[in-house]
């Protein structure tokens, strides 16, 4: 986490140092005048999930008997991925532009299901451990607004919508997720001109619209002392936090 809170910090410095610079001699003067434009796009970023558990399970054993389960599911640490992609942006008024940002998301949540009614030796639950791999495409929809260029900088706020299609997932895994996901998305940057291109560093956060969990998925787990923690899970949000730095 220290990495994303040294670019907030090196952000809110650049805002902040504006209005204290003297003017210098512009690169690429007139790079947004240009009605639309294409650039690609590389990043890192954070994954979580929250996820609301169901509570006491009942679980049904093979000679007909019932007996109740207390389990739980979180993810306990926030977990790295990277991100690639390309960009098309609209011009829509000297601070307004809309931007399309078709991407990949490649990452892991690590998932650890804790029994807490069956215990081991030392009185400490029952663990159980599933990485989930996620592999999404998605296709970012930003409205921009920047401020006025002063030099070769120029800082901005985003908001928006990213839908985002998840490619992973196999049937053995103890929680799957949908195949369709959605973020409400805001962030802040500011746009860097260098002489032969304009280097956009950008901070923002992403948070799911929608219940994540697969609730279908239960039904295709084939080791029946699993398929309590399979349904453990009564719905779950999923979370971003990323990094991106965008060439145009």
């Amino acid at each position: 986490m220290k990495r994303f809170f040294s670019v907030i910090m090196f952000c809110i410095a650049c805002l902040l140092s504006v209005h204290s610079q003297e003017r210098t001699v512009e690169n690429r003067p007139y790079t947004d005048l240009r009605p639309f434009h294409f650039g690609v796009l590389v990043g890192t970023h954070l994954q979580d999930i929250e996820v609301a558990n169901a509570g006491m399970m009942v679980q049904t054993n093979e000679d007909g008997t019932t007996v109740e389960k207390l389990i739980s599911c979180d993810q306990d640490r926030w977990d790295a991925g990277f991100t690639v992609g390309v960009l098309g942006e609209l011009r829509l008024s000297s601070h307004l532009a809309f931007r399309l940002a078709p991407s990949m998301y490649f990452g892991t949540r690590h998932l650890t299901f804790h029994n807490f009614t069956d215990q081991l030796a030392d009185g400490q639950p029952v663990e159980f451990q599933q990485e989930m791999k996620s592999v999404y495409i998605s296709s970012d929809c930003n409205l921009i607004f920047a401020a006025k260029r002063f030099n070769n900088h120029r800082p901005y706020v985003l908001a928006g919508l990213n839908p985002m299609f998840n490619l992973s997932g196999k049937s053995e895994d103890i929680l799957r997720l949908k195949k369709f996901d959605c973020y409400l998305e805001v962030g802040v940057g500011c746009d860097f001109y260098l002489p032969f291109f304009k280097l956009r560093p950008e901070l923002k956060f992403g948070y799911s619209l929608i219940d994540a969990i697969d609730g279908n998925h239960p039904n295709e787990i084939k080791d029946k002392n699993l398929l309590m923690y399979s349904r453990i899970a009564k719905k779950g949000q999923t979370k971003i936090i990323g990094i991106t730095f965008y060439f145009e």
